[in-house]
């Protein structure tokens, strides 16, 4: 497909068993327009949506990316607008009988010597930034905090031309809930890991009330995190005597608001300086730990941006670098294509484990995996969940799954691990930033301007429309793949070279340029109290 996407009218189908495929041009096309192969279109199709390649029956498949994303409700004509209102959406996959481990692709050569500047951590982990990060153990301290972080950022972090940035680990959890129910230990576990993230090289000061229950020693006990004295940082095993850096402001030396400011910006300045004595080193890009994830997704996410992620995603675990991917109702119905591609029996059970847990989490409140997609998912021309998630788990590429990990867990393997989180935007990237990414991928169709205060943020525009009008928050045109400017594989190591350059700090994104930072959500599935 050379010809620009204004003239020509043309439609893009993913598999040759399809029988309905995208409208590609900007604007869509009005009914009577003739492709190519003779079919005339009966309706109006914006773009992104689906168009009927042949006369469909009621009841029979509607097959997208060769997979049934629907059933017709009715008789649909060929060159008929398909959408989901004509559409019923198939029964989730049950969670047994699945292919275990079947697929053995042949292993890919190794890519080597690809480097990037990075920070290097005493624990071995590489930070693609130097962040003083400011941990709160509860809600309550958030305003005084944000107070001092803005002091700081004006009279302090000029002194310290090595530190990137100060932020605050702002979130709405340690307090009025119920502390020790089981799934507690989801929303703690993810501010602990978060506070560890590789960006913040290792400094841990947190801000406490005092009287909450999530008390600083329980969210991050003796053996969690390291100490940094004047010489050297030094990893704390799980019988030393770890010294938390704590301010609590119920503290009784503290007098009045501004005793509190004072008292979080001496400390703050302790770890300055420190944080400032640290210097870029070369290391391999096996060190890059990238969290990969979509929003605002449309039809073409699975046609152009998902797809060169995907093939980025095998470059990176060629060169020994980690990848996440998560989203689980995004990825739920293709849990057979996941289940195959694990590594072990072992990579298998532990995805259908935690799509079973997802489940029943969901049921729970009375809902399915149906409520996922959004009306700008719709207006993109994505039918339905199914639709949706055929496209998401192309960015997992086509490596070995070789690893799981639930929710605010740290990662614990190389290569690509399935990340279990909600779909949501920003649990997700919270959930990834807890499992410790140093770099972030966001793919998106409709616009977000989202972004990480903690970790760069690349964004990938799925069309150049999107691209052309975004052009300062969108840092990668996938939509050149739809026009047949450049090919998936160009766009994999375009970004594949922008990662390189984004970590190594010599390239910033447009969300850093702009400050765009979405605030943290911590996923706590237990009581509210």
């Amino acid at each position: 497909m050379s010809a620009p996407l204004s003239r020509a009218p043309l439609f893009i189908r993913m598999h040759e068993a399809d029988n309905v495929a995208i409208v590609a041009n900007d604007g869509g096309l009005p009914a009577g327009t003739v492709f190519p192969s003779g079919l005339t279109l009966r309706d109006h199709v914006p773009q992104g949506h689906k168009v009927a390649l042949v006369d469909l029956p009621a009841d029979s498949a509607i097959r997208r990316y060769n997979v049934p994303i629907g059933y017709a409700l009715k008789d649909i004509p060929a060159g008929s607008w398909v959408h989901e209102r004509l559409l019923k959406m198939p029964d989730a996959r049950e969670l047994d009988n699945l292919p275990i481990a079947t697929v053995k692709p042949e292993p890919l050569p190794a890519l080597e010597g690809y480097t990037f500047e990075g920070f290097v951590n005493p624990d071995g982990s590489v930070g693609t930034r130097n962040i003083l990060a400011i941990t709160q153990s509860v809600q309550c301290v958030a305003g005084v905090t944000e107070f001092a972080v803005q002091r700081i950022k004006s009279e302090l972090l000029p002194r310290f031309p090595n530190v990137d940035d100060v932020v605050a680990l702002e979130h709405t959890y340690g307090c009025g809930v119920a502390i020790d129910a089981p799934d507690a230990i989801i929303p703690i576990r993810t501010l602990r890991n978060i506070s560890l993230n590789p960006n913040f090289g290792g400094e841990v000061m947190v801000v406490s009330l005092g009287c909450e229950k999530l008390q600083p020693e329980r969210l991050l006990p003796p053996g969690s995190f390291a100490i940094v004295d004047e010489r050297n940082v030094a990893d704390v095993g799980e019988s030393a005597e770890a010294k938390l850096d704590v301010v609590c402001l119920q503290d009784e030396a503290h007098v009045g608001f501004m005793s509190m400011v004072d008292s979080i910006m001496r400390q703050a300045e302790v770890h300055l300086e420190r944080l400032n004595a640290r210097r870029r080193q070369t290391v391999p890009a096996s060190a890059l730990v990238v969290g990969v994830q979509c929003g605002g997704s449309d039809a073409f996410s699975g046609v152009t941006a998902n797809p060169a992620v995907g093939y980025c995603t095998d470059l990176l675990v060629r060169a020994g670098a980690s990848v996440m991917f998560s989203e689980t109702t995004e990825v739920r119905d293709g849990i057979d294509q996941l289940t195959s591609r694990a590594s072990t029996p072992e990579v298998a059970e532990g995805m259908i484990r935690e799509m079973a847990w997802y489940d029943a989490y969901l049921k729970r409140g009375a809902v399915d995996r149906s409520a996922n997609t959004t009306p700008g998912n719709k207006k993109g021309g994505l039918s339905n969940i199914v639709e949706k998630a055929m496209g998401s788990i192309v960015k997992s590429g086509s490596v070995p799954i070789t690893g799981v990990i639930s929710p605010g867990e740290k990662l614990k393997t190389k290569g690509l691990t399935y990340a279990a989180t909600p779909a949501s935007d920003f649990i997700c990237g919270t959930l990834q930033l807890a499992a410790g990414m140093n770099l972030h991928v966001f793919t998106t169709g409709r616009g977000t301007p989202y972004g990480l205060a903690q970790v760069p943020v690349i964004k990938v525009a799925t069309r150049s429309d999107l691209a052309r009008r975004w052009h300062d928050l969108m840092d990668v045109n996938a939509g050149t793949i739809a026009t047949g400017e450049k090919t998936i594989e160009e766009v994999g190591w375009e970004l594949f070279q922008l990662m390189l350059d984004v970590a190594s700090g010599r390239k910033k994104t447009w969300a850093e340029q702009w400050k765009l930072h979405n605030a943290l959500v911590l996923f706590n599935p237990a009581p509210v109290t």
